[in-house]
């Protein structure tokens, strides 16, 4: 059976690092790259039996590309500080690794905790994340808002959930929702994109009949009518910032003479 390393990079993570070790503390190796926390994290992780690499900060996929390669093994499991591998995730994966899998990865779906409730409608739900692969055939891949594993071979799918702890409350949702949108304006920029009157209306309002009716958000009551309206207000303010920064816009008015 081909032995597995769990790879996390922190950054101030004190109040999530316990309960992630706790879910992958059956992998043959734990690696923790911490970013120079200052609230204990990696002082946590080592008391959790976890080896800890502090290094600056490079960005997302350069970090995770690092933490991959500084594993012990060659299949590694990446998780995030507020992820959760479920003992039905477990045993599926250590299936899957019995014997030398011919896929160069597996992805896996998450479901996030949020509003009191697992959201498993809308956007949000599947929402399929490869986390499990071989760092041989797949590695980190940069992009400004989520980095992603590309891998050079077949990609397999495991059936059950890793768990997420995305948002502590709607105000961390905002506040995340508010980076994000940024950084994805930014990203529409550079490549080009430019935002116009039916960006600012049809967009987000087909953005909520998708999550909220396709998606069936409605079948998560209360819950899943205020995570579709989050998803469209996040599609409306991404755009409404590319629209903003543009240069007839964003350019400081002449000076008055």
């Amino acid at each position: 059976m081909p032995k597995l390393s769990a790879i996390i990079i922190t950054l101030n993570e004190a109040a999530n690092i316990e309960a992630c070790l706790a879910s992958v503390n059956w992998a043959d190796d734990v690696l923790v790259v911490d970013s120079g926390s200052t609230d204990g994290t990696a002082d946590l992780a080592r008391a959790n039996g976890a080896r800890v690499v502090v290094r600056d900060w490079p960005g997302y996929a350069e970090q995770k590309n690092f933490a991959a390669g500084a594993a012990a093994h060659d299949w590694i499991l990446s998780v995030d500080a507020d992820e959760r591998v479920t003992p039905e995730l477990r045993h599926e994966i250590q299936e899957r690794l019995a014997a030398e899998p011919a896929e160069a990865g597996f992805r896996m779906p998450r479901v996030t905790w949020h509003l009191g409730r697992w959201i498993r409608t809308t956007d949000w739900y599947p929402d399929y994340q490869l986390r499990l692969y071989h760092r041989q055939r797949a590695a980190w891949t940069s992009r400004p808002v989520h980095e992603s594993v590309s891998a050079t071979g077949r990609i397999g799918q495991l059936a059950n959930d890793l768990q997420h702890f995305a948002y502590r409350d709607l105000q961390h949702h905002f506040a995340t929702m508010d980076r994000y949108t940024t950084l994805a304006a930014q990203d529409m920029r550079a490549q080009g994109r430019r935002a116009g009157v039916v960006d600012l209306t049809i967009h987000p309002w087909a953005a909520f009949v998708r999550n909220y009716v396709l998606r069936r958000g409605f079948m998560d009551g209360a819950a899943g009518f205020v995570v579709s309206t989050m998803n469209a207000y996040y599609v409306f303010l991404k755009f409404a910032k590319l629209w903003a920064g543009e240069p007839s816009r964003s350019q400081r008015p002449p000076a008055r003479s």
